[in-house]
This record gives C-alpha cells, structure tokens and sequence, in this order.
C-alpha cells in the first residue's frame, strides 16, 4: 500500500488522500459536538451566525435542500428555541430567520469544545507542521467554496 506521499504526488492521488484526511478530520470533530443536531441544522446556525437572518428560500439555496425540507429544519430549530422567524418587512409573503441568543450560546459552546480539542491535536505537531497548516488552511477553505 503506498504511503499518503507517494499516493498524493498525481492530481488524482492527491484528491483521494485530501478526501479521506479531510472526513476523517470532520467525523472526528463531529465526534466533539455537543448539539445534537442534524448537519443540515448545524450548518444553518453556522450560516446565520455569518451572515445574519435571511430567508427560508435563501437557506434552502444554500444547503441544496428543497424549500420545504429547509421548513422543516427551520421548524425544528425554532421549536427547541434556536431561531426566530419574522415577516420580511418589504414582502409579506417571506419569512425571515434568525439566529436566537440561545441559538448563539449552544454553538458558541460547541464551536469551543471543537476547537479546544483541535487546538490540543495541533499542539502534538512540530511547528513545521503547524507552518504547513497555515498555509494549507485559506487554500482548503478556497477549494471548499466558502464565502
């Protein structure tokens, strides 16, 4: 079986280990979460807490989801007190979320659990590593399409 190096020196090969390390790395912080949310409702708080409320059309957009399955995560969300709706102000048929205090206090919580642990996982590499890590980190976040 060839090592991560010599299997990442083709484009091909490099996609395949990039992959594997990268869902390992999100299963693992997963493993650290403390809301006990779907992925698709954690993603939602994360996109609320960026950029401020917005519409359920919006939201579905984002996380290529259907609208009414955007309206059940909503509900969902809303019931356990994590977001507010209210009507948009300039289109009565639109609706608009938004994050609640209670809704930031969990996944500011749970966001500092992660990246404790993730901070103690870094601290085990050599600083060379750590080097590495940021240069490769506005590189992974590009290959993501983050905004």
């Amino acid at each position: 079986m060839p090592t991560v190096a010599a299997a990442s020196r083709t484009d091909a090969g490099l996609a395949n280990e990039l992959r594997s390390s990268l869902m390992r790395l999100a299963r693992r912080l997963r493993q650290e979460r403390t809301l006990d949310l779907s992925p698709t409702a954690m993603s939602v708080l994360g996109q609320l807490m960026r950029h401020g409320e917005t519409t359920i059309g919006s939201l579905a957009a984002h996380e290529r989801v259907k609208p009414p399955s955007m309206t059940r995560t909503v509900n969902c969300l809303e019931a356990d007190g994590l977001v507010t709706r209210r009507p948009s102000e300039t289109d009565g048929r639109q609706v608009l979320v938004a994050i609640s205090e209670e809704g930031r206090a969990r996944v500011l919580a749970d966001r500092k659990r992660r990246e404790a642990w993730l901070a103690q996982r870094l601290g085990d590499l050599t600083p060379e590593e750590r080097a590495a890590l940021r240069t490769v980190a506005p590189i992974l976040d590009r290959l993501a399409g983050a905004e």
